[in-house]
Order: structure tokens, then sequence, then C-alpha cells
């Protein structure tokens, strides 16, 4: 069995300048941890695959397509490959979200 800790693995350097930590990066899947600080946030951006996201801790902002939407912890927002998709922390305490990509990406994320 392997286990992987969020707190052993390192940051991640990424256009959104935020904390994010890939925990499994294999052909069928890519999931990574996100912690959005208050005021943080991604860039929009488009991905070629189909991603979910769940909250794990806070209330953040979750944009897909037109629809903006403020997401309590323990949800699971879809988002389709080739659509629009943003997160943001507009509060005041920590927001954790892991991010699934399946399958993985072979081409590049679009920011916008």
């Amino acid at each position: 069995m392997k286990i992987i800790k969020v707190s052993d693995t390192p940051t991640k350097e990424n256009p959104h300048n935020v904390d994010a930590r890939m925990l499994y990066d294999k052909n069928s899947a890519q999931a990574v941890h996100i912690q959005l600080n208050p005021g943080e946030s991604l860039k929009p951006h488009i991905t070629p695959v189909d991603v979910f996201f769940f909250v794990i801790e806070g209330t953040p902002d979750i944009l897909v397509g037109e629809e903006k939407r403020k997401v309590e912890e323990n949800s699971l927002v879809e988002s389709p490959k080739d659509i629009v998709h943003c997160i943001y922390n507009y509060g005041d305490e920590i927001v954790r979200i892991l991010v699934v990509k399946a399958p993985k990406p072979v081409t590049k994320t679009r920011v916008l």
C-alpha cells in the first residue's frame, strides 16, 4: 500500500502561484491538492479533460462555465473538459480542495 501525505509532498510550480501539490500522477488520472489562503484564487482556465473539485475545507466560490456558486465543505463539483473554470477564496479561512483530472491531460491547460 502506498500512502501519500499532503504535508510530505512538495509544492508544484503553477501559473496560479498558489500552494498546489501533485498527489497522484498516472495516465488514468491526476490528483492535486490545492490550498487557497484568504484572498487567493486560481486564474480562470480551460482544461482539455474532465475535472472535478472536492472541497475538503472552507467554502470557496467555484466558477464552471457561466455559473459561479459558493460551495460547502464535503461537496464535489464537476467541470467538463473545454469549459472555463476557476476557484476563489473570498473568505477569511483557508480553503483546501482536491482537484482530479481524468484522464491525465496530454495537452496543456489554457490559462485565460
